[in-house]
């Protein structure tokens, strides 16, 4: 297995910064996770949730980040890289942010910075997986320069697979 370099757990671009998790981040996650229409966590599930994430950063060197607007200093959503359905070798990206938010360009932004902090790790290539229905979302990774590679079915609907390599 390859070596990777450890992925920067601070990124910052013109108008977001992506950080490292907060206990203090549990009540919004919360509230973001609860968009989805599946409920509210409470906040002690979400606060074991982030301490996990944590615990597989330092094992992996990869990260799901919390999204700040930079300016307003709010708490929007999460954007970075998991393993999900694939593999620590070529992970996917990932991101979800408030509806208050969506079509402001944010997501893009985000997931363009953790592209370029994936890259630095020196891994070839990125996997996303969307629901069909998420159109908004394969906007966003189709003007990352992410392609489709195939369709599967899942308990919930249909997944589109996409990748990207890295430079």
């Amino acid at each position: 297995m390859p070596a990777y370099e450890t992925m920067p757990f601070h990124l910052e671009t013109e108008r977001l910064i992506l950080r490292p998790w907060a206990e203090s981040d549990a009540a919004e996650f919360c509230a973001l996770l609860s968009e989805r229409g599946d409920g509210t966590p409470t906040v002690a599930h979400i606060r074991t949730a982030i301490a996990k994430l944590l615990t597989e950063t330092a094992a992996t060197g990869i990260a799901l980040l919390p999204v700040q607007r930079r300016d307003e200093g709010d708490f929007i959503g999460y954007c970075g890289l998991i393993t999900g359905r694939s593999t620590l070798e070529e992970p996917e990206i990932a991101y979800e942010l408030f509806q208050r938010v969506h079509g402001r360009g944010y997501a893009t932004e985000a997931a363009r910075a953790v592209l370029d902090a994936a890259a630095a790790t020196g891994r070839k290539r990125l996997w996303s997986t969307v629901g069909t229905w998420n159109t908004p979302s394969l906007r966003v990774l189709e003007k990352l320069g992410f392609e489709r590679d195939h369709v599967s079915t899942e308990d919930n609907g249909e997944v589109v697979w996409l990748t990207r390599s890295l430079p």
